[in-house]
């Protein structure tokens, strides 16, 4: 005889507000990482201008944070809000640690990167 096999117990989600509370404060932080990129392409930018290897650079380093918050968002979207808070913090992470090595590479290879006083 066929039995029927019962449907796997439905999982409690998350409350929305509990989500949209981390979305929002995950977002505000990426959104610090891109208003500091977009100050220091504003500050190289300003007295001699930039090479093409810095617009390139400065330019990337503005969308990175953009980036990694929609991938992050992609993974986390349909899990937990724990495993959500997670992979938004390693996110962070990941754009902090890109951060300082844009700072070294701009810090360190500044001639390259800027123009020359004409």
């Amino acid at each position: 005889m066929n039995t029927p096999v019962p449907a796997a117990p439905a999982t409690a989600s998350s409350p929305r507000w509990l989500t949209g509370l981390v979305l929002g404060l995950a977002g505000l932080f990426y959104a610090y990482a891109v208003w500091n990129a977009i100050a220091r392409l504003a500050s190289m930018a300003s007295p001699n201008g930039l090479t093409g290897t810095g617009w390139v650079t400065m330019l990337f380093g503005v969308l990175f944070p953009a980036l990694v918050f929609v991938f992050a968002l992609g993974i986390g979207r349909r899990r937990p809000v724990g495993t959500l808070a997670l992979v938004l913090l390693t996110g962070l992470g990941i754009v902090a640690v890109f951060w300082l090595s844009l700072l070294g590479y701009s810090l360190l290879n500044a001639e390259q990167l800027v123009g020359s006083a004409s």
